[in-house]
């Protein structure tokens, strides 16, 4: 029995809920990443003891799953676009915006499927999305591929986030400091190519190259979808 379809205990002298039990949860992870979570720090934020919380979730990986869920929530719209495209690339950069609301986040995506109510509603949507488009298994790996891209940038960008807090430096400072080691090996003209990408190529943020390559991964998509039948 999932965690969803197990029954809540009754309420006893301190109350407790499910819902109280995630957004404490959430609360502390949003201050300390995952390592900040366990049912006993949970617990102990709702003043409440360790074993009452065996009675609405059995482990760790039950918590995050409604962790999860709770963040999906924040990712599925209120309306879906009628454009596949629109609605794929809405979806992604709400999945990137709650990340970045809560960077534990990107450390849970890519996981196995999200079977929770929000999660199952985040899957509707993005598969109705291509819906009536094509077959089946084009949908399916149109979807993969999509989710692929995002999860990977998502977790790139919160790691450099992650990087600037642990060292005090932002991505161009980091790019200083390293400047004369990066230009030596430059020099010895065993790297060409990186040496025109370092030269000449235009740094953009975060969110510009999300976007930019979210829509190259759409523009793939879109050249399935209209590929001949074989």
């Amino acid at each position: 029995m999932t965690v969803w379809d197990r029954p809540e205990p009754p309420a006893r002298p301190v109350p407790l809920d499910r819902e109280r039990i995630v957004a404490t949860a959430v609360a502390l992870a949003d201050e300390g990443g995952l390592e900040a979570v366990s049912l006993r720090k949970v617990a102990g934020r709702l003043n409440a003891g360790p074993m009452r919380l065996y009675g609405y979730i059995s482990t760790k990986e039950e918590l995050f799953d409604l962790m999860v869920d709770e963040a999906y929530a924040e990712i599925l719209p209120e309306e879906q676009p009628a454009d596949w495209r629109e609605a794929l690339r809405l979806l992604a950069h709400r999945t990137r915006q709650a990340a970045l609301r809560h960077e534990w986040l990107a450390d849970l995506l890519g996981r196995r499927p999200a079977l929770g109510p929000n999660g199952l509603a985040v899957t509707e949507a993005t598969l109705a999305a291509l819906d009536g488009l094509t077959g089946i298994d084009t949908v399916m790996r149109a979807v993969e591929t999509v989710s692929a891209y995002f999860t990977g940038a998502i977790r790139r960008e919160i790691t450099n986030l992650r990087a600037e807090r642990a060292t005090g430096l932002s991505k161009h400072d980091w790019q200083r400091t390293h400047g004369p080691h990066v230009t030596r090996m430059l020099a010895t003209g065993r790297f060409p190519a990186l040496a025109k990408a370092v030269h000449e190529g235009t740094d953009v943020d975060a969110e510009t190259s999300f976007t930019t390559g979210l829509d190259w991964v759409l523009d793939a998509v879109a050249a399935q979808l209209t590929r001949p039948s074989a």
